[in-house]
């Protein structure tokens, strides 16, 4: 929260002010707007900001200026879209039945419109990152030897998986994801479809395949996809989240495609030889979209293909998405312990409503970016505290 906290200062004093402007109380657009932030993983941090508002004669404009500044000069962020949203929601299903001023939605498209611009600005993988995907061929080798050294945390109840290989990969991709998760007690299934080419025509027997499996079970399937195999997760949960558990992307870009600035799309536009843009639309806008099932976004930042920025979900809009982060190559996350573990342990705390502890499931944070990122010794004396 600690970066957040002032983009979000600035944020409610907009979205307050923009209701008083509307003809709210003071008091009435407070409660409104903290109305809207319910899920929230912030909810308590962010409604202190809202109490703290006062009248200000400030024009809009200025307002919402100050707070896109300030998203500008954190960077590029997949998070800002939950302020766009929340905007949205506030001002065109609570307000709407007393009219909306123009004004209002002037400032709404025009906050939208700069939310978008400033998360068009991530920058392709350095050329560092490119040259370190070499590394791929070694986590593949070495992880024959591995495997059987990566701890399983059983899960009994045979839950059905579908995996989604990356682009220019096939159901052989995801072998070591399959297998894992076999192990630990999933029901698994492939794809079926051969080497993945990222195009729309695969959509509908993929739900032909998401039909067959939840008729099977008569349960709710999990998806889980890697790199371009994600797109189309994401897109089927969005479509039919009555059918699916949740969604877990690896390495995946699931939003912001249209523009992303990668290799990987120039090699996917001279294959096919036209644009992404030119070619499916309707795809790519659905993919903006994010599902109303629980969401686990793998991410590397040393990511040679995917910027990582684009491999993010929008973190605050609800507290059932997490974003998580992992060593390795992109080109090698189907082959990477921590993320084997990452999936088995979100598929279990989705499905069991909550979060695995342990010693063990301790010692499997040394694996993370997140532990090493802790300041000081404690972070060690910490995994042999119970907590």
């Amino acid at each position: 929260m600690e970066s957040n906290r002032i983009v979000y200062k600035s944020f409610v004093k907009f979205a307050v002010l923009m209701a008083v402007a509307n003809g709210l109380t003071l008091k009435k657009a407070k409660q409104l707007i903290s109305s809207k932030i319910d899920k929230h993983p912030f909810k308590k941090h962010v409604d202190k900001l809202i109490e703290s508002v006062k009248l200000d004669k400030k024009p809009l404009r200025k307002l919402a200026n100050e707070c896109l500044s300030a998203c500008e000069d954190f960077g590029p962020d997949r998070d800002y879209i939950t302020l766009v949203l929340i905007l949205e929601e506030v001002f065109t299903e609570n307000i709407s039945k007393n009219g909306i001023d123009e004004k209002i939605l002037k400032e709404i498209s025009h906050f939208r419109e700069e939310v978008t611009r400033i998360n068009n600005l991530i920058a392709s993988p350095p050329l560092y990152n490119m040259l370190l995907e070499g590394r791929s061929l070694v986590e593949w080798t070495s992880m024959a030897f591995i495997y059987p050294f990566i701890p399983k945390h059983k899960n009994s109840k045979k839950k059905p998986v579908l995996l989604m290989p990356p682009y220019l990969g096939n159901d052989y991709s995801t072998t070591f994801v399959r297998k894992y998760l076999k192990s630990v007690g999933f029901k698994t299934y492939k794809w079926e479809l051969g080497v993945n080419m990222i195009n729309s025509k695969y959509l509908p027997k993929l739900v032909e395949r998401l039909d067959e499996i939840y008729e099977k079970h008569q349960q709710k399937v999990s998806l889980v996809g890697w790199s371009g195999g994600g797109i189309f997760a994401k897109i089927i949960a969005n479509r039919y989240p009555d059918k699916v558990e949740q969604l877990i992307t690896i390495g995946s870009p699931v939003w912001g495609v249209n523009n992303m600035e990668t290799p990987l799309i120039r090699v996917l536009e001279f294959l096919r030889g036209k644009t992404l843009k030119e070619r499916n639309k309707k795809f790519l806008k659905e993919l903006e979209e994010i599902p109303s099932v629980p969401i686990t976004c793998i991410y590397t930042k040393t990511d040679g293909l995917v910027p990582w920025k684009h491999c993010m979900e929008a973190e605050t809009l609800r507290k059932d998405i997490k974003n998580i982060e992992v060593f390795g190559s992109h080109c090698g996350l189907g082959a990477n312990a921590t993320v084997l573990l990452t999936v088995a342990n979100a598929l279990n705390s989705n499905i069991d409503r909550k979060e695995q502890k342990g010693v063990v499931r301790k010692i499997e944070s040394l694996f993370f970016p997140k532990f090493w990122k802790q300041k000081g010794t404690s972070k060690f004396t910490q995994l042999f505290v119970n907590t």
